[in-house]
């Protein structure tokens, strides 16, 4: 008897553990527009940085990015939405992660000391841990074969000639910022009209 006990307890928390991580998937899909947002940024930095030809504009395209990301954020908070653990921990992945980057762009830009190269090691390695982070944390594959993207960019602006590195960059941005967020939002789309359509 108690060995079934066991079991079924065993069993109800495998559930819980798994609706979490779904649950967890879903917040990250509803979250798309934030991939696809920094992503423009991104494409945003890049084209004036071409243009203008000037260091501070990654620091100033970023910061502009940040604050958008703030007030978006600040709006979507004073909405019905729920907070879990697991969205908890992503949250704080990608803070940590944001916060890293900012530090660091920020630094360098000021300096003088960033070039195309460095830029794109640092930025493709903190994007692909930050992906690898909540991709272990959720199981979803997708996400983690964006890590892959981010690193593989990483190691490549290592070894890279600068042309190539340049479109190995914003491969690696429409793939993983526009094209992955894209994707959530679609699917967190779906299950909305399917949630609605249920309650109907």
């Amino acid at each position: 008897m108690d060995d079934h006990l066991s079991t079924q307890d065993l069993r109800e928390r495998v559930a819980l553990i798994e609706d979490m991580i779904a649950e967890g998937r879903r917040s990250t899909e509803s979250w798309g527009w934030i991939f696809v947002l920094w992503g423009i940024a991104y494409y945003a930095a890049i084209l004036g940085g071409g243009v203008i030809r000037n260091p501070m504009v990654w620091p100033v395209t970023m910061t502009t990015a940040c604050i958008v990301t703030g007030i978006l954020v600040a709006t979507r908070r004073g909405q019905n939405h729920v907070n879990t653990t697991i969205g908890r921990a992503i949250g704080a992945v990608w803070l940590a992660a944001g916060i890293s980057m900012f530090l660091v762009f920020l630094s360098l830009g000021t300096s003088g000391r960033i070039d195309q190269h460095i830029m794109v090691a640092v930025l493709g390695a903190m994007l692909g841990s930050a992906n690898a982070a909540s991709a272990m944390i959720l199981k979803w594959k997708l996400q983690f074969g964006c890590a892959v993207v981010w690193w593989a960019c990483a190691v490549f602006a290592c070894f890279g000639k600068s042309t190539q590195l340049t479109i190995v960059f914003l491969t690696a941005i429409f793939i993983c910022q526009i094209g992955f967020g894209i994707y959530a939002m679609t699917m967190d789309a779906r299950r909305r009209r399917a949630g609605s359509v249920s309650h109907a």
